[in-house]
């Protein structure tokens, strides 16, 4: 049997170096990279093509769930999330992942993680794990976790639209255009699932096939049968809808 080749990714040398130290141990591992965050681990697995990726979760530049989606789930080689988060959040991971770690972690179960790992490989389930990174990328974040940045697939690659940087988003067909500095990304997601991964604190629907950025928005004019206009700070009209402006006002706690 071919040596497993792993990837580390974790934004914290001392995790790095204390997971680097377990697998040596391991005769049949071979440690072919390390990376400390999203942006680069998405590269190496491009690059280095790993058998196995330890991804940490919570990550710089781009998280792991974006790190999956950068990749895309049928380019992505089995993966054992490494995580802080709480058992609650953890569920989803029992679904989805072909393991986890909870930091802080044991030997003991750092080895039964690889063995499972193992175990897949041998039984030649990497399918069904592509359908787990699907679906992965279909459920809604864990609590309080929300999306950091959008990515864009481009045919040269990728290119990573910061959220702080949407202005709006509307809805094209099936596919969602974002407006941010300008520029205008097309994505095929729907605006129900945006909706779904982006923070309602900051992103609002205003009306069925609109999503506005409110650290965006200048001011509210009215507007022909009862809508409104919400205009942006870079003069974009955007129409808000009589039936969502009750919303907006318990959204932002006071009357428009």
């Amino acid at each position: 049997m071919n040596p497993l080749k792993v990837l580390v990714v974790d934004d914290e040398p001392v995790a790095r170096a204390g997971i680097t130290a377990l697998l040596a141990r391991e005769s049949d591992v071979v440690v072919v990279g390390e990376c400390g965050d999203g942006r680069s681990a998405a590269s190496a697995i491009q690059e280095l093509h790993p058998d196995l990726v330890l991804l940490d979760v919570q990550m710089p530049e781009l998280n792991g769930f974006e790190v999956i989606e950068a990749v895309g789930p049928r380019r992505m080689p089995p993966v054992v999330f490494v995580t802080a988060y709480d058992q609650f959040a953890l569920k989803a991971f029992d679904v989805h992942a072909l393991d986890y770690l909870l930091k802080p972690f044991d030997d003991e179960r750092f080895v039964e993680a690889i063995a499972r790992v193992r175990r897949a490989i041998q039984q030649g389930r990497m399918g069904d794990l592509t359908s787990r990174l699907e679906s992965l990328l279909q459920t809604d974040p864990p609590p309080g976790r929300y999306l950091d940045r959008i990515v864009v697939r481009k045919a040269s690659g990728a290119v990573f639209v910061p959220v702080d940087e949407i202005d709006w988003i509307e809805a094209a067909d099936y596919c969602a255009r974002i407006h941010s500095r300008g520029k205008v990304h097309v994505i095929r997601e729907t605006m129900q699932r945006l909706e779904q991964r982006l923070d309602p604190n900051r992103f609002f629907r205003v009306h069925r096939s609109g999503i506005v950025n409110l650290d965006r928005v200048r001011e509210m004019q009215p507007a022909p049968h009862g809508d409104h206009l919400l205009i942006l700070q870079d003069g974009t009209k955007i129409r808000l809808s009589r039936g969502r402006k009750a919303a907006l006002e318990e959204r932002l706690g006071q009357p428009l």
